[in-house]
């Protein structure tokens, strides 16, 4: 017995279409990292291990916050620890991708292939 076929790519010349995905604005990408801070220090282990990471002292993290890259370090920070990037996603409803892409945007990188 054969199973139903499942097309291997995407394209108008068999018919099916990928979704587009939602355009990554500033804005948006900010949004995403402010969110990120905010799942951050929610828990007082993630606050302290991004403090003690990044050199940020609990007294200047106000300060730090308005400096230019400061939203960028909360994406990077996620970046790097695969298990909390996935906890944040999941709470937030968003897949992983769409956090590295808003990091990427915020780096001024060009935006990672899927």
């Amino acid at each position: 017995m054969v199973g139903k076929l499942v097309p291997i790519c995407y394209g108008k010349a068999n018919g099916f279409h990928m979704p587009e995905r939602p355009e990554m604005t500033r804005d948006s990408a900010e949004t995403v990292a402010i969110q990120a801070l905010s799942f951050i220090a929610e828990e007082p282990e993630r606050l302290g291990r991004f403090l003690a990471l990044t050199g940020i002292g609990p007294e200047s993290l106000r300060d730090a916050a308005r400096e230019p890259n400061f939203l960028l370090g909360v994406l990077d920070h996620l970046a790097t620890d695969d298990v909390l990037l996935r906890e944040f996603a999941t709470r937030q409803e968003l897949e992983p991708e769409v956090v590295i892409r808003a990091r990427d945007l915020l780096a001024g990188s060009p935006p990672a292939m899927p």
